[in-house]
């Protein structure tokens, strides 16, 4: 059994899992070598078919068909907005806002860095957010993407004027810690670890039809740990 990828859900026919961040969603010409999450699980499965994507450095809720046929069916509900994905974000900033919805288009791959940029002749992007917290210098927000586009909910957070904690490429890049967030912080500094040193993204969780019986079906996956030391720090605050 492979224990550094829980398991939410399985069937004959899916698997949902809750991806760790630093594996890849899906093979990569550009990272042959990298660590691959459907890939990891083969040995015990047998062959998986990734369907939803999620970033690199993100964690979080990742939909496997266990057979071709399937995987055809839940990509063409994908790409008919009938999968949705549901992600928490911690974000730098206090958003004046409780909802909000960012309408900016977006064209993937659009500069050196390889970022997804705003881009009026780009594609349609849609993402709807909600505030599930204010806490110190930062927030707990909800997003719902109506439509896929690369590095869409980061960008349109970044584009709002609350880029995700962390995100080397739409933040600042650098790693949460304790003592820049808290009043009278008592510790050494010399020895504190970052509560989170990655993008601070989870895809909380996903919506879709069961591709064999076509069950509505919810799989949720809880925070890891870093992720979940944020959002409990800051909850404390």
């Amino acid at each position: 059994m492979n224990e550094e990828i829980p398991i939410v859900f399985e069937d004959e026919s899916i698997l949902v899992i809750n991806k760790p961040a630093g594996f890849l969603s899906f093979p990569d010409r550009y990272e042959p070598d990298a660590r691959v999450a459907a890939r990891e699980l083969e040995m015990e499965y047998g062959r998986l078919w990734p369907v939803n994507p999620l970033d690199r450095d993100a964690s979080g809720v990742q939909l496997l068909a266990r057979d071709e046929a399937g995987w055809r069916l839940l990509c063409a509900r994908l790409e008919d907005r009938e999968v949705t994905t549901t992600w928490h974000a911690v974000v730098a900033g206090r958003p004046t806002w409780s909802e909000a919805s960012c309408d900016l288009s977006l064209t993937a791959d659009g500069d050196r860095m390889h970022r997804t940029v705003i881009d009026g002749s780009g594609k349609p992007a849609v993402t709807d957010f909600s505030v599930l917290g204010c806490h110190a210098k930062m927030a707990i927000v909800e997003a719902r993407p109506l439509t896929g586009r690369a590095h869409q909910v980061r960008v349109h957070l970044a584009a709002l004027g609350y880029p995700v904690a962390c995100d080397p490429l739409y933040g600042d890049g650098k790693p949460v810690f304790l003592s820049k967030i808290k009043r009278r912080w008592k510790g050494d500094e010399d020895r504190e670890r970052p509560l989170i040193s990655r993008t601070a993204l989870h895809a909380f969780s996903i919506a879709f039809a069961h591709p064999l019986t076509g069950e509505a079906m919810t799989a949720e996956a809880p925070y890891p740990k870093d992720f979940g030391a944020l959002v409990n720090q800051l909850r404390k605050l």
